[in-house]
């Protein structure tokens, strides 16, 4: 089932800096079609905090940051 990541929201990610933690999140969770929803509540965080991280807009915290990594891990 396709959760419809915008076609906004991938060209922001696409054009964003790779080496940003929160938007190598978001490359992973967009190829494997993972629901924002899913990786916020996974996260303790709201999904408009995990909608930036995907378009470089901000960065987790450093106390996200090895739960971020995590799951990077965990979807390569």
């Amino acid at each position: 089932m396709g959760y419809g990541y915008s076609i906004r929201l991938i060209q922001l990610n696409k054009s964003a800096d790779r080496k940003l933690l929160g938007v190598r999140l978001g490359k992973l969770c967009i190829k494997h079609d993972l629901p924002v929803s899913s990786v916020a509540s996974k996260l303790g965080v709201s999904r408009q905090t995990v909608y930036n991280w995907f378009i470089g807009a901000t960065q987790p915290k450093p106390a996200f940051a090895s739960r971020v990594e995590n799951l990077i891990n965990r979807l390569k």
